[in-house]
């Protein structure tokens, strides 16, 4: 019974490949980001969500436990909203999403990234104001988030 399970394991797989996507939380966040985002340019397309980690994309730079520290899409052309996935990467600590045509609010979620010094947000057309809970980014020395 063992090998025909093996073997539905297998065929699920191959016949769903979205059940393959990474079990690494990094990834998956970036993955959500991705589905959210317009990319004329394929600026994304190196974001492979069957890769074991996101260490590897274009965009994405990881420290030397394989956790993702930088997050670079200024001026890529992506349009779209930020989600609260961007608040399970704990590690980040560089987010760069400037001059881009981003909408929405900033979700609150950002405001979980203790680790963050960095956070350049302008020229996007975001609404709203900026979250109470940026208010425990302690590490956070470069902040740039012009309000429209």
């Amino acid at each position: 019974m063992a090998p025909f399970l093996s073997l539905s394991v297998i065929f699920l797989l191959l016949q769903f490949p979205f059940l393959s996507l990474s079990t690494n939380p990094e990834g998956n966040a970036l993955h959500d980001l991705r589905s959210r985002l317009s990319d004329p340019n394929n600026v994304l397309q190196s974001w492979d969500p069957t890769l074991v980690n996101p260490c590897t994309w274009f965009h994405v730079t990881c420290n030397s436990n394989n956790h993702v520290i930088r997050l670079d899409l200024g001026n890529a052309n992506v349009s779209g909203t930020l989600g609260p996935e961007l608040g399970q990467l704990h590690h980040l600590q560089y987010l760069e999403l400037y001059k881009n045509d981003l909408r929405g609010k900033i979700p609150k979620e950002l405001g979980n990234l203790k680790t963050l010094i960095s956070m350049d947000l302008y020229d996007n057309k975001f609404e709203g104001k900026i979250p109470k809970s940026f208010g425990k980014l302690k590490s956070l020395k470069f902040p740039a988030a012009k309000q429209q």
